[in-house]
């Protein structure tokens, strides 16, 4: 059975063969086609009286003033002009061209094409083939573990600037962490729950801080109300912890009171709804805590926040996925407690675990400090790297080829934002949010940031193909753009990489819009000497035609062309 379908001549094969063959052939079917045509004019030229009607349009052609033509050539020019606009404005806004997206997008497939698969949409169903899965996976997007606290520092910058620092995806993002991580199944919410369900999908900031005061008005003891209180309308720090403490005892409290609700006659029933409850209330009191760890840092109690983020990843061991790590490695940064960083590294730098910005960076940092104080470009130039220069240099590498954004940050060559609440890891959301907490940690190091400015364009050399092979990680992901524009406010200019080259539209409208121009303005200050070069060109322009005429005339006999004239 096997053989005798492998020799069908219907098999997919087959068919794929023949595709190909009629896709290779198609380029020279159109040649000929368009041969056929031009000798069909040529021999049909008298019928169809093409020389009366070319000689009618040059005596047209002759009657015009240069006005006209200066008219015509300003006129095409101002139209290329606002296309050239057009089309910068929207390379600047999407990363491509819109001529050519249209192309992709229309054309295309009219013309046989098949549509790239990279051209799939970032956020495709997971029902689709392999490499939109992949592709997906690459761009999946992560809690910022050092995000900020809307009301106490988002919000006072939307007071001073007028400008929002979150998009509504990253806001959305949040909310749908918040029902999941929060409340779960939703067939089993407490009346309260269901309120707050609601709270975190509202837009208005002001909606979900009513509808929070609701919940508590059901119940005086729902956490998740007193955390989205902490969270977006305490104005300072100091008072959102008030408000975590407040949470977390109403969580401690709830979650004590399940395990007193057990009784003998109900006990299966009540088991699997305390298991599901327990588990709701130990994700919201992890959070919570963690979140009182933050201000304690951000108020300046640097040992206090240290000794509860321990305490918290020594209680919860399996919730690494919260990256309570990066949090724990910015506070000890911060007290430059160096060999306790060296620690957390050992732990979390390992091959088996996702790396992060927060990981690598931090691990050049250490071995540049090493080294920094006394590091000279010259000096390295006559003598040569050290030992540990080289693995200082090594890890920069290393931590520039998985997010090469980074750097810029750090030397202060772009400006920074307020880091958004979800970033993609390698992007330019996980820079921004690695470096607005990071920078002052490099400064404190001297000699890191000139170490780095020194070093981590080599990296671009190592890898001269990012997309295509990378050298101690993947290659880097082609979606990061997309996303990172989804993730940061409008007002930043996303960083990309590997540095896109303008599109050919940019640049054709751009060449006709000067060349336009150009004509105009010589077809206004020299009309006849303009009128001389015109004909001069278009009589060069046509001489192979006239050749190739004359060749055709006295190759063919006249009796053959008089005959087909006739037909």
């Amino acid at each position: 059975m096997a053989d005798s379908s492998g020799s069908n001549p219907q098999s997919p094969g087959f068919t794929e063969k023949l595709k190909s063959w009629l896709c290779w052939s198609w380029t020279y079917i159109c040649a000929l086609w368009f041969a056929m045509v031009l000798t069909m004019v040529y021999v049909l030229r008298s019928p169809l009286k093409l020389q009366e009607t070319v000689n009618a349009a040059s005596v047209f052609l002759n009657t015009l003033t240069p006005k006209f033509y200066v008219a015509l050539t300003g006129t095409s020019s101002l139209i290329s002009g606002l296309i050239l606009i057009f089309e910068w404005w929207y390379f600047r806004k999407y990363g491509t061209s819109f001529i050519e997206q249209v192309s992709v997008s229309h054309l295309r497939p009219l013309l046989g094409g098949v549509e790239n698969s990279s051209s799939v949409g970032l956020f495709s169903s997971v029902n689709g083939d392999t490499e939109q899965r992949s592709n997906v996976a690459e761009c999946k997007v992560w809690r910022n573990p050092l995000n900020l606290f809307r009301g106490a520092e988002y919000s006072r910058y939307t007071w001073v600037t007028g400008k929002e620092p979150l998009t509504y995806y990253d806001m959305n993002l949040s909310a749908q962490d918040h029902q999941t991580f929060f409340l779960g199944d939703t067939q089993q919410l407490r009346p309260e729950d269901s309120v707050m369900q609601k709270a975190w999908r509202e837009r208005n900031p002001q909606a979900r801080i009513r509808a929070a005061y609701q919940a508590i008005e059901l119940n005086r003891e729902c956490a998740a109300a007193y955390v989205l209180l902490a969270e977006e309308e305490a104005t300072t720090i100091t008072e959102a912890e008030r408000l975590f403490k407040q949470a977390l005892k109403s969580g401690m409290e709830l979650s004590h009171c399940h395990t007193y609700v057990l009784s003998t006659q109900y006990l299966t029933l009540l088991l699997i709804t305390v298991a599901f409850t327990a588990g709701k209330d130990t994700n919201l009191v992890v959070y919570i805590k963690r979140r009182l760890a933050m201000c304690a840092r951000k108020l300046g109690r640097i040992k206090e926040a240290v000794k509860m983020m321990r305490d918290l990843m020594k209680e919860f061991p399996l919730l690494g996925m919260l990256n309570i790590h990066e949090n724990l490695l910015e506070a000890l940064l911060e007290l430059q407690a160096y060999a306790d960083v060296q620690a957390v590294l050992a732990k979390y730098d390992d091959i088996s675990l996702p790396k992060s910005a927060t990981i690598c960076y931090t691990s050049a940092l250490l071995k540049a400090r090493a080294v920094s104080d006394k590091f000279s470009p010259e000096a390295a130039s006559r003598r040569g790297l050290s030992t540990a220069e080289m693995n200082a240099v090594e890890a920069i590498h290393r931590a520039v080829e998985f997010n090469p954004h980074v750097p810029k940050y750090l030397l202060e060559m772009k400006s920074l934002i307020l880091p958004p609440e979800h970033i993609l890891k390698r992007g330019d959301s996980e820079a921004v949010a690695y470096a607005f907490f990071h920078l002052q940690h490099w400064k404190r190091a001297e000699g890191a940031l000139n170490l780095l400015h020194c070093t981590w364009e080599g990296t671009f050399r190592i890898i001269p193909y990012p997309l295509e092979k990378g050298h101690l990680f993947y290659p880097y992901p082609g979606c990061t753009e997309t996303a990172d524009r989804e993730l940061l406010p409008s007002f930043h200019e996303v960083s990309v990489y590997p540095k896109k080259e303008l599109p050919f539209f940019i640049l054709f409208t751009a060449g006709l819009c000067s060349f336009c121009a150009m004509l105009a303005m010589l077809t206004h200050q020299f009309p006849e000497l303009m009128g001389v070069f015109v004909k001069a060109f278009f009589s060069t322009l046509f001489a192979p035609l006239g050749f190739f005429a004359d060749k055709m005339e006295s190759f063919m006999p006249s009796c053959l062309w008089h005959q087909l004239a006739n037909v």
